[in-house]
């Protein structure tokens, strides 16, 4: 199975779902404003990107975040394009993974062009598994916020399970966040590795208040370490959801990146899911 970590790798990358929530219990407003993460699908995408986002708005989904291709930043199409597609069928491009190499000054105009709001990176930058290498990267993000923020953009992270390893008693994660300018660098918080980590998404909102403004929600089949639709996992959900103030919540993006069958009918799946509760 391929997972997101070893697709990055294939591609070469260095680098690097959107469901507004007013409160727990769904509304009209936030079943307007249901988002994904496009990597969900992302074999699909990169075959046919307009027939594939033609699908996913079919689905009810409003809010888009996009993922590196092996087709570029928005799988085939300029940054242009995508904002205008996403347009034309009733969906924004909020935010996108990518990664940070030599041409960081591209994938920023990139950004740019395309009108979406949030950059992130998806995968530590250096494999170094060291306090001295996270703080690094820290200084390396402080300055990407900074170039962003003179964009308009905003920059974040998002983080896999290896961030929570603990070196010399201290988790890197933690190493990672206590270095970085919380004006300048947005955490996306990916709940499914979070807790498949071992560790509680409402510790974090509570020792780091307002500094997740975006989540990936996901469930995840905590013994094979592999995501699953919701409520087939063991995320906490309903006590997550009860917790995105202290996160500093604007956007969720739902992302899947194993299926039972194929990504449309669990995406589906999903929607319900939430709807139901």
């Amino acid at each position: 199975m391929t997972t997101r970590r070893n697709f990055l790798a294939q591609t070469g990358a260095v680098a690097m779902g959107t469901l507004i929530l007013p409160s727990f219990t769904l509304t009209s407003r936030t079943e307007k404003d249901l988002g994904v993460q496009l990597y969900t699908f992302r074999d699909a995408m990169q075959a046919n990107a307009r027939g594939t986002l033609e699908k996913i708005a079919n689905l009810g989904i409003t809010q888009i975040e996009s993922a590196r291709s092996q087709k570029g930043n928005y799988y085939g199409l300029t940054p242009k394009e995508m904002k205008q597609v996403c347009k034309d069928l009733g969906m924004t491009l909020r935010s996108g993974h990518v990664h940070m190499d030599k041409n960081w000054e591209d994938t920023m105009q990139q950004a740019v062009d395309s009108g979406q709001d949030y950059l992130i990176v998806s995968t530590m930058p250096s494999e170094g598994q060291t306090i001295d290498n996270y703080k690094k990267v820290a200084e390396a993000f402080n300055k990407a916020g900074k170039q962003c923020k003179d964009r308009g953009l905003k920059f974040g992270y998002h983080n896999h399970n290896y961030e929570f390893d603990k070196v010399d008693g201290k988790v890197l994660y933690d190493v990672l966040l206590y270095n970085t300018d919380a004006d300048l660098v947005h955490m996306e918080l990916d709940l499914g590795w979070v807790v498949a980590s071992g560790n509680d998404p409402m510790d974090y909102f509570n020792r780091y208040e307002g500094r997740f403004p975006l989540w990936h929600l996901k469930d995840m089949d905590l013994a094979k370490k592999e995501s699953t639709e919701f409520g087939k996992g063991g995320l906490p959900l309903a006590d997550i959801l009860d917790h995105k103030k202290e996160s500093g919540l604007k956007y969720i993006f739902i992302e899947q990146e194993e299926y039972a069958d194929n990504p449309f009918d669990s995406m589906q799946y999903n929607l319900d899911y939430l709807k139901q509760m």
